[in-house]
């Protein structure tokens, strides 16, 4: 049900990655209250300055521009340790412990109100995320999905849960060349819905089916890549020379 919509190589998906960063940053960073234009975004990544963006929203915009390049050439497989490190670099100015396990209560806000997310267990962490992985009968796609809403409602780091829980499943779904998991603006609305119904009810299948539908990103006309390569590598080069 839940089987990969693309295969690249896993190069090839670390340079469709590189290709989209802006934009993969400029939807990311709404889980910030961000409301750069992303023109505006785009700068930011550049190194300018922008007028009238505040700095906390710029440094929002750096770390995650860091961070999705650390995922793109960390050769390391999903670990508990990689995403203490992309949560070291995404909740760098925003947190007062970055990339250490939560210990203490927290909450997260939602439409339905403040939830308080269970105590964090690190072993408890480190078996589900062991047990996921080697689960030969899920796709990549599938325990990507999986992971990123687990994570997200399980908090288990002090802020920048969900930048974090993003970039893991986007690492994943990098390494075994299953394309990007990105929800576009155009959903936000609905998906800030169906996740605040998951932080409650603790029932992923609604969002995950959702997200399968409408956030899982590539392109399409490179489903089977082995016999398209020359004409993917003909599209990255062109697409760097028009940036």
């Amino acid at each position: 049900m839940f089987e990969d919509k693309y295969s690249f190589t896993q190069d090839q998906n670390r340079r469709f990655a590189k290709m989209n960063l802006t934009r993969l940053v400029f939807t990311n960073s709404r889980f910030e209250g961000v409301n750069t234009t992303l023109p505006q975004t785009q700068t930011i990544i550049d190194g300018l300055g922008v007028d009238g963006v505040p700095i906390d929203d710029i440094n929002v915009i750096v770390q995650l521009k860091r961070a999705w390049q650390y995922i793109i050439n960390e050769d390391r497989p999903v670990s508990l340790r990689v995403m203490k490190n992309i949560n070291s670099v995404v909740a760098k100015m925003d947190s007062l412990a970055p990339g250490e396990l939560r210990n203490g209560s927290g909450f997260v806000a939602t439409l339905r109100g403040d939830f308080v997310p269970p105590d964090v267990d690190e072993q408890a962490e480190e078996k589900y995320l062991q047990e996921l992985l080697e689960n030969k009968d899920k796709s990549a796609t599938e325990k990507s999905i999986e992971l990123m809403y687990h994570l997200m409602r399980n908090q288990i780091f002090w802020d920048g849960n969900k930048r974090t829980a993003t970039l893991i499943a986007n690492k994943y779904m990098i390494d075994n060349g299953a394309g990007l998991i990105n929800i576009p603006l155009d959903y936000w609305d609905e998906w800030n819905k169906l996740i605040s119904d998951y932080y409650y009810d603790n029932d992923m299948s609604k969002i995950k089916e959702w997200t399968y539908k409408v956030g899982i990103q590539g392109i399409d006309s490179y489903r089977n890549i082995s016999q398209d390569r020359e004409n993917f590598v003909n599209l990255t080069k062109r697409k760097s020379k028009e940036r």
